[in-house]
């Protein structure tokens, strides 16, 4: 059931009614119990995807949910690394890279 935004013409009162679409609209006012009520054109309500829903779904091919899937997999577990031992001398910058790293471009 959609929600109608109403509007009193002898008042200037507003307020949002919830009924059916086969429903009459309504006519009196709660303020002033006038017969003035005017239901107004809205713009209605946004549309917004949450989770996973029929878009992953249903209208994906098998090849990109597996993909999809592999890429969402844990990485290998990394290698246990000691910490390195405490040295009193400051430890030196990294050198610069000559080249820029190169940009790679994942595409669906």
């Amino acid at each position: 059931m959609p929600t109608y935004d109403y509007r009193c013409l002898a008042c200037g009162h507003t307020l949002e009614i919830f009924h059916g679409i086969s429903e009459k609209p309504r006519k009196t006012c709660p303020k002033c119990k006038k017969q003035k009520l005017e239901r107004q054109i809205s713009a209605g309500a946004g549309l917004v995807f949450k989770g996973s829903g029929f878009y992953l779904t249903d209208y994906r091919s098998k090849s990109y949910s597996e993909a999809a899937k592999k890429d969402s997999a844990p990485a290998s577990p990394a290698p246990e690394s000691k910490p390195a031992p405490e040295s009193s001398a400051p430890a030196a910058p990294a050198p610069a890279p000559s080249e820029p790293p190169k940009k790679s471009r994942k595409r669906d």
